[in-house]
């Protein structure tokens, strides 16, 4: 299926809900309002998202229609194919979800290893949709080798395949005929980016893409996000990035340095998930940076997100 490419279909802007099809842990579906207030009366031609994962900003944005075009990008690419199968053939990608999720019946675990077995093999996108769905807190990992390597959630089965229906043909519609899709690094995906856009930019914490606990299918050197920052800064273009951040005393990656042009923004991500579990109270706290000139140029500023 082609990439870089606007797909028609049945579409419609007056959806209510912000479907999410795609689970993913840590996605920014539930912060996607606070973060996208840092852009409140303002419009720009596109918004990027060049670690799109659930593309959590991009639903909620194109739902407020904060741009006139989205363009969407990762490395990943049975994921590119997700999201070319969402925008292109919804009904087809429900179908297969559904008759994966069905053959769960009588053998869940074997089942969902052979799944990933043959994903491993094949990169098939309803296999990964599936795999998303149905892995340990909707937390996917990968091997040194790139394989999908998360085990299957022992309490629950994924979501069913009406909810997941309900959900592809819903972002279809909210982003049929507005949407880019491009395969490939996130320096590539946003290269053409002007200051009439505006680019969100999620991508991997620091610590989190190595080792036995790595959790994203590639890793992201330091050194090449400064650089790409630095191209956006010297652009013009506006930016939102999420990067780093702490909680309780633990903290996530070093904050970035002020020389790049960028403030650091604090935003209150509610209490902690696993730390509940473990017996803790612990609040999540993560840094969003933005150009300095971008700040200055806002008419308001948010109560919700405050400069650290």
């Amino acid at each position: 299926m082609k990439t870089n490419a606007i797909y028609s279909g049945n579409c419609a802007r007056g959806v209510k809900v912000v479907p999410h099809p795609i689970p993913y842990q840590g996605s920014k579906r539930q912060l996607a309002p606070r973060i996208l207030g840092l852009v409140e009366h303002r419009r720009f031609r596109r918004l990027y998202e060049p670690f799109s994962g659930s593309a959590a900003i991009t639903l909620a944005a194109a739902r407020l229609n904060v741009a006139d075009e989205y363009v969407l990008g990762d490395s990943l690419k049975p994921l590119i194919d997700v999201w070319n199968a969402i925008l292109a053939a919804p009904e087809n990608l429900a179908n297969d979800y559904a008759e994966i999720w069905s053959g769960q019946v009588g053998d869940s675990i074997g089942h969902y290893n052979r799944v990933r077995d043959d994903f491993n093999a094949t990169g098939n996108p309803a296999k990964l949709l599936y795999l998303l769905a149905r892995c340990v807190k909707n937390s996917p990992r990968f091997n040194q080798d790139g394989m999908f390597n998360q085990s299957p959630d022992r309490r629950r089965r994924g979501k069913a395949p009406s909810r997941m229906r309900r959900d592809i043909l819903g972002a279809s519609a909210l982003l049929c005929g507005r949407t880019l899709v491009r395969l490939g690094d996130f320096t590539t995906t946003m290269a053409d980016a002007t200051p009439a856009d505006i680019v969100y930019l999620d991508p991997p914490y620091e610590g989190v893409t190595t080792g036995h606990n790595r959790r994203y299918y590639q890793g992201l050197e330091r050194r090449r996000l400064v650089s790409a920052l630095e191209s956006l800064v010297r652009r013009g273009v506006p930016f939102v990035l999420s990067y780093d951040g702490r909680c309780g005393g633990r903290a996530y990656g070093q904050p970035l340095s002020e020389n790049l042009g960028i403030a650091r923004l604090e935003l209150n991500a509610g209490r902690s998930t696993q730390a509940t579990l473990n017996g803790r109270s612990e609040q999540t706290i993560e840094s969003l940076y933005v150009p300095k000139w971008f700040l200055r140029s806002r008419d308001t500023r948010t109560t919700l997100v405050s400069a650290a």
